[in-house]
């Protein structure tokens, strides 16, 4: 499985913004924080801020907030709000993939796969991953 630098950096952005909600970050304060390159995180928070996930204001008193609160926010919500599905094979989602004869029940084994990716990144929210999170450091969605 392949994650993205896309996936990475809005991860990296969103826990940024969840680590003090109360008060909008620039992306520059972001990019630089976390040692992101600035031209390439302003187009990723674009897809953040189109799927919900961040919320911006513009002027002197601006910039971007948490679009939900981060125990609400899991790792699955973010890849697929930067890179469409999950995993793909030679580009393509895995939905209609069919092999013949002997492969036949390679596509399955990919689809499972997915699936329990899917599951272990639908399990972690960005609130679970604060440094001062309590509890288990991957707790279970809405348990943090």
């Amino acid at each position: 499985m392949h994650i993205s630098a896309k996936a990475d950096y809005a991860t990296r952005a969103l826990l940024e913004l969840a680590r003090e909600p109360t008060r909008p970050l620039t992306c520059e304060a972001m990019a630089s924080s976390q040692q992101i390159p600035f031209r390439f995180l302003k187009s990723v928070v674009g897809e953040l801020r189109r799927a919900g996930l961040v919320r911006s204001q513009r002027g002197c008193e601006g910039g971007y907030w948490l679009g939900r609160p981060a125990g609400e926010i899991t790792l699955l919500d973010v890849s697929r709000a930067v890179d469409g599905e999950l995993i793909t094979l030679r580009g393509e989602a895995l939905a209609g993939l069919d092999y013949p004869g002997p492969a036949s029940g390679l596509p399955g084994i990919w689809r499972r796969i997915e699936a329990d990716a899917a599951a272990v990144l639908d399990g972690v929210t960005l609130a679970s991953l604060l440094p001062a999170a309590t509890g288990e450091r991957l707790s279970r969605k809405g348990a943090a």
